[in-house]
């Protein structure tokens, strides 16, 4: 007799802690990729809506940083700092973000690359140390808003950067 098996679906230990955000992006996931990797493309497209970047140092790299300034629409200042965890071209970036260096409150970030047909599927999750640090960046600091925001910027940045097919050229 066959034996059934019932599947279950379990809810990650992290899900409490944990922002998900994906977005098809009409470009190939090299070039969506890519506008991680160098900071000419970072500074064109990084961050929510109103914000601009100033970088202080970069380097993409396993264990390299990126120190920046994000500048509010409002004129505020945020001081960042990403390290790079792990880089796997053109598939995945792992990085811890915080403030600084040394910041106890920094969360772990993982972007997914996917191919989607012509298009590319990026899917950024994003797990905070706390179940109150996530909440905190939800409502004190708007981060499911202000990351589809940032993913609509690539997805704007890398569409006009793309090369163009020829007319006539299936899309």
């Amino acid at each position: 007799m066959a034996e059934a098996r019932q599947e279950t679906r379990t809810k990650p230990a992290t899900a409490d802690r944990e922002i998900v955000i994906s977005r098809v992006i009409d470009a190939p996931r090299e070039l969506v990729f890519e506008a991680f990797t160098e900071v000419r493309h970072l500074s064109r497209w990084w961050g929510p809506e109103g914000f601009t970047t100033t970088t202080r140092s970069f380097e993409f790299r396993e264990g390299g940083v990126w120190d920046f300034v994000m500048h509010g629409p409002d004129g505020t200042d945020y001081s960042e700092w990403i390290t790079w965890t792990e880089i796997v071209p053109p598939e995945r970036i792992a990085l811890l973000h915080g403030e600084s260096r040394d910041d106890p409150n920094a969360f772990e970030s993982t972007l997914a690359f996917a191919p989607h047909g012509t298009a590319t599927r990026i899917v950024m999750r994003t797990v905070f140390p706390t179940k109150q640090l996530r909440d905190q960046a939800v409502q004190q600091y708007h981060a499911i808003e202000g990351g589809e925001q940032t993913l609509s910027n690539l997805a704007a940045y890398v569409t006009e950067i793309a090369p163009k097919k020829e007319e006539g050229e299936d899309r």
